[in-house]
């Protein structure tokens, strides 16, 4: 069996912006014979160890969930990559995950992957890497998942000065009533003959 270190760790790593709570992390040795007492020594310990230099992240729980964050030293380092990279232009999933915020912010991660049908964490973080969305809250769901919304360097990277501006969104429901409502006089055509 791995180390509890190695599964933390890999545990929070999964478990990304959001961070885990010690009811959750406990819930995941229910067949294992970890307490709290020791998993709360182990992320003390690991704590500790990512506060050495040789790190560049740091382990931090806030609001009572544990996750990984960068280091505050990476700050300028950041700053350059995130320059040189927001110029470059955004992939069909950053744009699709993009427009889907734009038009139904806030919205949860969760909602946006029903929306896309697929993952969309890390597309989440580049895009707020590159200061194009924003947290804003809270969920009232379950688990109280962070909301997004567009930023003003989305409006100014877009030349909008409101969301007012987006182009409406194609009416699906009454596309897919009238083709199912053409099928249909087909249909009746076709069985009168």
């Amino acid at each position: 069996m791995p180390s509890l270190h190695a599964i933390l760790e890999g545990l929070l790593y999964l478990s990304g912006d959001e961070g885990l709570s010690i009811k959750q992390l406990l819930s995941c040795f229910e067949t294992e014979a970890v307490n709290e007492e020791e998993l709360l020594k182990a992320l003390d310990a690991m704590m500790e160890e990512y506060l050495q230099a040789d790190h560049g992240i740091e382990l931090v729980c806030y609001g009572g969930n544990y996750k990984f964050v960068s280091k505050e030293m990476l700050h300028p380092y950041a700053e350059k990559l995130f320059a040189a990279t927001k110029m470059a232009t955004l992939s069909n999933a950053a744009l699709e995950t993009l427009a889907i915020i734009a038009y139904k912010q806030p919205i949860t991660r969760v909602e946006i992957e029903e929306i896309r049908g697929v993952g969309c964490d890390m597309m989440i973080r580049k895009l707020l890497a590159r200061s194009l969305i924003k947290e804003c809250g809270r969920s009232d769901a379950p688990g109280r998942p962070f909301l997004y919304e567009v930023t003003k360097e989305f409006m100014d990277t877009f030349q909008l000065e409101s969301l007012k501006e987006l182009p409406d969104l194609p009416n699906f429901k009454e596309q897919v009533d009238e083709e199912l409502f053409d099928e249909e006089i087909i249909n009746s055509e076709t069985d009168t003959k």
